[in-house]
């Protein structure tokens, strides 16, 4: 027992070391890094107006801090307010950032120091002579060649006044932040579409055009443009011309907005161009209109570890662990006449696979997104790279069932040595890929959990990651614990081919899934090399099988064209990366838009109520949600019926964009459904839909009622 389990919590151990390690670094060397100051523009409050302040931020030389739209990487600076009752904050004036290449990234922020201008509304009941704490945590993603991220806590005690203070110390502090930003355009602005190339256009009017020597868009919607793509600059009669290349959003040319900076005679200036939508929130609102608190927020360790407990249980239901189901059967039903302890043995060794799989996967989530990567949990899936492995391997295990090739006990338990001494290590790789498979499933009680996870110490994070597993693990291991269950089952036999046979056509049934997932995210020349993987996988296979008849010869060659083709395969594999910028990403039905901050903040200013569906093509529960609910003709005529917008976020390739909402709501990983209506705070929705809770929350219950 202990020569099986010590190299597995050893493996374990190994893949977590790197969010422990990754916590400490951050705490110790964030500080160092930024300083960050909570500074007025005025020396006292005046009831009734709207004062100004600045978060002032100051970086070592070398590192840099982020934009609204932090570009292909990174996360912008964001305050979590404390404010007395009846104060509040608005939208952040955010100064011009500069382009920070970072390999083949292109990333937007500041190096050096800035200072973001906050709107502070004073309540006009505030009393003159009294004294008022403005307060909150400041959270930062801080970055050179690597990133950490930082908060510091910051306040700052005002007066209140009743007439006009003078300015404080801090007016050129104020006056450098105003004039570094954006302007209003001089001049008419409008936004082409010529080719494949997106062109903005501004007048000549307001501008010595022949002197402008430079250019740089920056949008205010992640994935309006490809970030990293040369902006070319042409000057002619009718003004300025700046052709950029479209990003993955797909956004209509006359949507596209942002931050147009020129160098004109040597000098800066930047205009907003287009609609200029409250920035995403990167200062939260005051106490008074915060969001409730989610529920992580109020958990415990012990909560949350008894929290995902259930979620792992919940996930041996969920859909996309059902073809590895299927596999665990056929061991229970192949080890029905072995020994007690051997059973155990298999049972352990199970669980043991599950929890270094889950905290390996946990301790790479944790330490890449404390280098400042927008992921959260099934990351993995958003890599076309992985998809395609994982559909490889299940084919492979397809094949095996199938009898088309009989696979030794070593490879993830299945064939005929899972009942002999390698079995063990077969049972541990079984769980390895339970893991594997389950993680595009987000389970009832498991979001919260996670949720906390994540903004917790690695150490916690961890603990509930393996709680998690633990829930997963805990009914095959419960079944092998209490061996007279198993003693119900047949005797192994003839049957078994037939049932082998049998339980091969979920895992191809999961196999076609992660293609359709695959397809995507990839496109057409991506879809093809995974397709012809996958005929050489069984090419491998069938080679490799008709090596066992063939004589010394003949048992050579065929091995080794099973070793190109399973080469050929992974070749191809390496390629599909390539072709994602012509992902097509989940489509969107008539009345559905793409889900972007600035859209959602344009509904809910309008006074809309807007239903924001979180979603990826790799999640399972999410495309249950969409086919059995949120597509029924009910539904869509309720959101019609009540002028309902409905947005919906794709998460199957990354999205810093929506990671953030969904971290703003607790959430690691879809799906998440929300419900604004109006200015009025979300509403989250189950994970599991119901005709009756989607109505309920547009404000329709009425017609679930009736139905």
């Amino acid at each position: 027992m202990l020569r099986l389990l010590t190299p597995i919590l050893a493996l374990a151990l190994t893949f977590a070391a790197p969010a422990l390690a990754q916590g400490t670094l951050t705490a110790a060397k964030a500080k160092d890094l930024v300083r960050a100051s909570l500074v007025a523009e005025s020396e006292a409050l005046v009831p009734g107006r709207t004062a100004t302040l600045g978060l002032h931020m100051v970086m070592k030389p070398g590192w840099h801090v982020y934009w609204r739209n932090p570009g292909d990487s990174g996360l912008p600076p964001e305050m979590a307010w404390r404010l007395p009752a009846g104060f509040s904050v608005g939208a952040v004036d955010w100064p011009v950032p500069e382009r920070i290449p970072v390999q083949t990234l292109m990333n937007f922020g500041y190096e050096g120091a800035v200072t973001l201008l906050v709107p502070l509304t004073v309540p006009a009941k505030a009393a003159p002579g009294e004294t008022v704490r403005l307060a909150g945590t400041l959270s930062y993603l801080v970055c050179e060649e690597i990133c950490i991220p930082g908060s510091a806590e910051l306040s700052l005690d005002l007066p209140v006044a009743a007439s006009t203070e003078p300015a404080s110390g801090q007016a050129a502090l104020f006056a450098r932040a105003r004039a570094a930003l954006p302007e209003a355009a001089p001049g008419p602005v409008r936004t082409s579409r010529e080719g494949d190339r997106l062109v903005l256009h501004l007048d000549r009017t307001g501008l010595a055009a022949e002197s402008v020597s430079g250019a740089a868009f920056f949008p205010y919607a992640e994935g309006a443009i490809e970030n990293a793509a040369p902006q070319d600059l042409t000057v002619d009669a009718a003004g300025l011309h700046l052709t950029l290349t479209p990003g993955d959003a797909k956004q209509p040319p006359e949507a596209l907005a942002g931050v147009l900076a020129l160098t004109e005679a040597g000098a800066r200036r930047a205009f907003a161009l287009g609609e200029a939508p409250a920035a995403p929130p990167a200062v939260t609102a005051p106490a008074a209109e915060a969001p409730p608190a989610p529920a992580e927020e109020s958990l415990t360790l012990w909560s949350a570890a008894g929290l995902a407990l259930l979620g792992g249980l919940i996930l041996n239901l969920m859909p996309c662990v059902f073809p590895v189901l299927s596999i665990k059967v056929l061991s229970l039903v192949r080890q029905a006449g072995e020994s007690t302890a051997r059973v155990r043995l298999h049972g352990l060794a199970y669980t043991a696979g599950v929890l270094a799989s889950f905290l390996g996967l946990a301790g790479l989530l944790i330490a890449l997104k404390a280098g400042g990567a927008g992921i959260g949990w099934g990351f993995q899936l958003q890599s076309p790279v992985v998809v395609a492995l994982l559909a490889y391997g299940l084919f492979a295990m397809g094949l095996s069932l199938s009898g088309v090739v009989h696979l030794g006990g070593r490879l993830v338990g299945l064939g005929d040595g899972l009942t002999r001494r390698a079995g063990y290590s077969g049972s541990f790789f079984t769980g390895v890929l339970a893991t594997l498979v389950a993680t595009p499933c987000t389970a009832p009680f498991m979001g919260a959990a996670v949720g906390f996870a994540l903004t917790q110490s690695p150490a916690t994070a961890l603990t509930v990651f393996a709680s998690l597993g633990l829930g997963l693990a805990l009914p095959f291991l419960a079944l092998t614990a209490f061996p007279q269950a198993l003693r119900r089952l047949p005797r192994p036999g003839a049957w078994m081919d037939v049932l082998k046979g049998a339980l091969a056509f979920p895992v191809y049934a999961t196999v076609a899934w992660l293609i359709w997932v695959l397809a995507q995210q990839v496109g057409p020349n991506g879809l093809l090399a995974g397709l012809t993987g996958l005929v050489l996988v069984g090419l491998a296979a069938w080679a490799w099988e008709r090596a066992r008849d063939a004589g010394r010869l003949g048992t050579g060659i065929a091995r080794a064209a099973a070793l190109v083709a399973l080469a050929g395969a992974l070749g191809l594999v390496a390629a599909l990366d390539g072709d994602r910028a012509a992902a097509r990403g989940t489509t969107l039905a008539q009345g559905e838009e793409a889900f972007t901050q600035a859209r959602l903040d344009a509904l809910r200013g309008e006074g809309r109520t807007v239903f924001v569906d979180m979603t990826a093509a790799w999640c399972i529960t999410c495309q249950v949600n969409e086919r059995t609910v949120l597509a029924r003709d009910s539904v869509q005529a309720a959101f019609r019926g009540g002028g309902v917008a409905y947005l919906k976020g794709d998460w199957t390739n990354q999205n810093p964009e929506i990671t953030r909402l969904l971290e703003r709501y607790g959430r690691s990983g879809v799906p998440l459904y929300l419900v604004y209506r109006g200015t009025s705070e979300a509403q989250v929705l189950p994970q599991l839909l119901t005709e009756a809770v989607v109505l309920a929350a547009i404000g329709k219950g009425d017609l679930a009622a009736a139905r």
